[in-house]
């Protein structure tokens, strides 16, 4: 064996080692579509508050039982049961890793523990004013009193809450600050009209009703827009699966669906594909990177960040304690790194080999790649909502998930948004698509036939996300963007298809999490 390839043995052994524990750890920690799914449900509460804007009152009942249902507060309550039912299953996982771990593992486990625990006690609070607005009084202050005996943020807003609907109720001297400050959406105007009622504030009940209708109305754009138009998109991607399906079994080799041999001609073998994989991406851009901002950390005191504030230079410790503007500078920047590393690896490992044929890494502006962009968005729409949901049953809102879903949701500065979009939007579909599509799916072809390669590459595309509730769906969109790639020959198509699918995602997350 050459010194090379003891090397590149000893690197993928201690990839292997780092990536799995980073996998294994993914196991326990939530998903951020809980959160999702009750982000979408508060919208969905908050909108089945509009009044019409100018309907007759059977044009606005109509519109509500088609897009709410019957009783939409019925339908939320189950929701948010479910989600609490998937998140105390979660917990339960959780504490017993603990009780088989070690004490480094056993830390980071507890934080998860925290947020996942939070997770049952918003659902609580939010579950006891389900309850009290379907006139279950008592069910809903029993709610909230079992929450109150636990610990965390929401235990004194949950007290409050029993208060305001006892018979009599009272009022804290805290109460109208933490029920801003702890609910959103319907749940914050709810109470407050339950404590302005009590208080007999009729004029700032007043105002507080016509800024929930105003909310409303916002909320019936976000839900059209995040919901209702993803749901038609669906289900004309639907029908084009279909069509794909048919001319598939009429025309044979000459439907769309069919592949023939791959153009690419290979001039390197597989140790060259293994050392820009791992060698590059692997190792470099996923522990020596990482590993060198953790030293880095360890002597500076005060590491550099960017301030939200004045846009200045700040110490920020950690990166969950960063500003909003210091996270995605340092997302974006940490992004950047990696691409630059991994790419030059990939350019001095082929150099040797240049020039290559037209048919490598092409990026040509003429042709049809807009359609096979947007078209195969389409297609993939359906496909990607179906293998959401079966992994939704697997994983049960367990599995980890990419932390910038929770960052975008949970943002509202325009700067970091604009940031966080571009890094999602644009620096991950061209770099990805150069590595996943345009090296490693052509290099895979020299040793496997061209449907084999796409769904290797797609799997590996999967994998190297770190989340294992992740590895299914994003094994299909690798395959999708790999098969768009291998029939379009065009890196534009698969890198506009991967811009569209994470542009989406983002502003859907934006949309979601700006919901008052």
């Amino acid at each position: 064996m050459t010194l090379k390839r003891i090397i590149l043995s000893i690197l993928t052994l201690i990839v292997s080692v780092e990536l799995g524990a980073s996998l294994i750890t993914s196991f326990g920690q939530p998903q951020v579509g809980n959160q999702l799914q009750l982000y979408q449900t508060d919208m969905l509460v908050q909108a089945s508050k509009w009044e019409g804007s100018g309907l007759s009152p059977d044009e606005v009942q109509q519109f509500r039982s088609a897009l709410f249902g019957e009783d939409p507060f019925e339908a939320v309550a189950k929701q948010y049961q479910a989600v609490r039912d998937d998140a105390t299953t979660g917990l339960t996982r959780l504490r017993q890793q603990t009780a088989a771990s070690d004490d480094s593992v056993n830390a980071e486990l507890a934080t998860t523990i925290r947020e996942q625990q939070q997770l049952v006690n918003q659902i609580d609070l939010r579950l006891g004013l389900i309850e009290a607005q379907s006139d279950k009084i008592p069910t809903a202050i029993s709610t909230w009193e079992k929450l109150a005996q636990r610990s965390g943020a929401n235990v004194q807003t949950a007290t409050v809450l029993a208060d305001l609907w006892r018979d009599p109720p009272t009022v804290a001297p805290s109460a109208e600050p933490l029920l801003e400050s702890q609910l959103r959406g319907w749940f914050r105007y709810s109470a407050l009209k339950r404590l302005y009622t009590v208080q007999d504030a009729m004029v700032r009940l007043d105002k507080l009703e016509a800024d929930e209708r105003t909310a409303a109305e916002q909320a019936i754009v976000k839900t059209t827009l995040v919901q209702v138009l993803p749901s038609l998109a669906a289900l004309l991607g639907s029908a084009g699966v279909i069509a794909l399906i048919g001319q598939r079994l009429l025309k044979g080799k000459d439907s769309v669906l069919a592949i023939a041999e791959a153009p690419w001609e290979v001039p390197w073998d597989w140790e060259t594909v293994w050392q820009v994989i791992v060698g590059g991406f692997l190792f470099i851009g996923q522990i020596v990177l990482p590993g060198t901002v953790l030293v880095v950390r360890s002597i500076l005191a005060s590491p550099v960040g960017i301030n939200a504030a004045d846009g200045g230079v700040a110490a920020i410790g950690l990166l969950a304690e960063m500003s909003s503007r210091g996270k995605a500078v340092y997302s974006l920047g940490f992004y950047l790194a990696m691409a630059a590393s991994t790419l030059g690896v990939l350019y001095w490992s082929i150099k040797s080999y240049l020039p290559l044929s037209k048919d490598w890494f092409r990026l040509t502006v003429k042709g049809r790649w807009p359609l096979w962009g947007f078209g195969s968005y389409l297609i993939a729409l359906p496909l990607m909502l179906g293998v959401a949901f079966l992994n939704q049953q697997i994983w049960q809102g367990q599995g980890g998930n990419n932390p910038l879903l929770q960052l975008v949701l949970e943002e509202r500065d325009p700067l970091a948004l604009g940031l966080f979009l571009f890094t999602a939007a644009v620096a991950a579909p061209i770099f990805e698509e150069i590595l996943f599509r345009g090296f490693l799916l052509p290099s895979l072809t020299k040793y496997m036939s061209a449907w084999s390669a796409i769904a290797l590459s797609g799997f590996i595309f999967a994998v190297a996300h770190l989340s294992f509730s992740e590895i299914l769906p994003l094994t299909l969109l690798g395959a999708i963007l790999g098969f768009v790639y291998v029939r379009s020959q065009n890196l534009l198509a698969s890198i506009l298809l991967h811009s569209t699918w994470n542009s989406a995602t983002m502003i859907g997350l934006f949309l979601l999490g700006s919901g008052g």
